[in-house]
């Protein structure tokens, strides 16, 4: 098999994981969020590469907004191809899971951070996240 078929058979495969664990949300059960610890957390955890503001880019994408917003379409952020291909919508469950472990949701993902493990943190990001819009 040629390399790059390979690679692209295993992107499908993952896609497809994905998916699957996308549309079983009905088990996603997190704890409540608190919006001002959440803040806290985006400062210590996510500042560096995100900003919170409408059309402000850093390493990463703006995220104000993010909470029900289609994965990759800032027009003016370029994406991984792996990315663009994820093809899903940031929901509360989604940004869970992904916050938890990048890597294993977007496996070819340009992002360099491992997770963040706490479920409560998570929580509370996703709740601060949720009220940037």
């Amino acid at each position: 098999m040629h390399a790059a078929t390979g690679k692209c058979a295993l992107l499908s495969l993952l896609l497809c994981l994905l998916s699957s664990i996308v549309t079983t949300g009905a088990a996603f059960a997190a704890p409540a969020g608190d919006a001002g610890k959440g803040g806290d957390v985006f400062a210590q955890e996510c500042s560096d590469c995100h900003s919170v503001k409408p059309g402000k880019n850093k390493k990463g994408p703006s995220l104000f907004g993010v909470v029900g917003r289609e994965s990759a379409v800032i027009a003016d952020f370029d994406y991984s191809e792996a990315m663009r291909a994820l093809k899903a919508t940031w929901s509360e469950e989604n940004l869970d899971a992904y916050i938890a472990k990048p890597k294993a949701v977007v496996a070819a993902g340009k992002m360099k951070y491992d997770g963040l493990p706490d479920a409560q943190a998570r929580a509370d990001l996703i709740a601060y996240l949720a009220s940037q819009k």
